[in-house]
């Protein structure tokens, strides 16, 4: 895998682990993830190693390069041990906003209905794309 190339699957669970976990070592890193063998999560480390998005330390273990989270989690922020797409933040705020309007516009006749339909079409787009990116950090 190239520097360039999307990290995904069980290779960004692997990322993902050692990110939150810290240093980890083969074995760590196996069960962590549930991965069935070691030789599987030593070639998902491998692949990783040779991109850049971690490295070894002078005990054997794996420690995630922090530059390269930038890249990998291009979309997310993270949150104490949490990965959040930064679409949830917008998502929250018109969510509130939409519901907000909605509860106003029954109460006072002079609100429009443009304004409701375009919220509501806004949250579902956000909801979509939020749903999308955090699946990708389980798939």
């Amino acid at each position: 895998m190239t520097a360039n190339q999307e990290v995904r699957g069980n290779t960004l669970k692997v990322y993902l682990y050692i990110l939150k976990h810290g240093p980890c070592e083969l074995r760590d890193v196996q069960r962590g993830v549930g991965l069935s063998t070691p030789s599987l999560a030593s070639y998902h480390l491998g692949k990783l190693s040779e991109a850049g998005y971690v490295r070894q330390d002078e005990h054997g273990r794996y420690c995630a390069v922090r530059e390269a989270s930038i890249k990998i989690l291009d979309g997310y922020s993270k949150i104490g041990p949490a990965i959040v797409p930064q679409f949830f933040f917008f998502t929250v705020l018109f969510t509130i906003l939409t519901v907000y309007f909605s509860y106003e516009a029954l109460q006072t006749p002079g609100f429009t209905v443009y304004l409701i339909v375009a919220s509501v079409a806004m949250v579902l787009t956000f909801w979509y794309e939020t749903v999308r990116l955090w699946r990708r950090l389980t798939v």
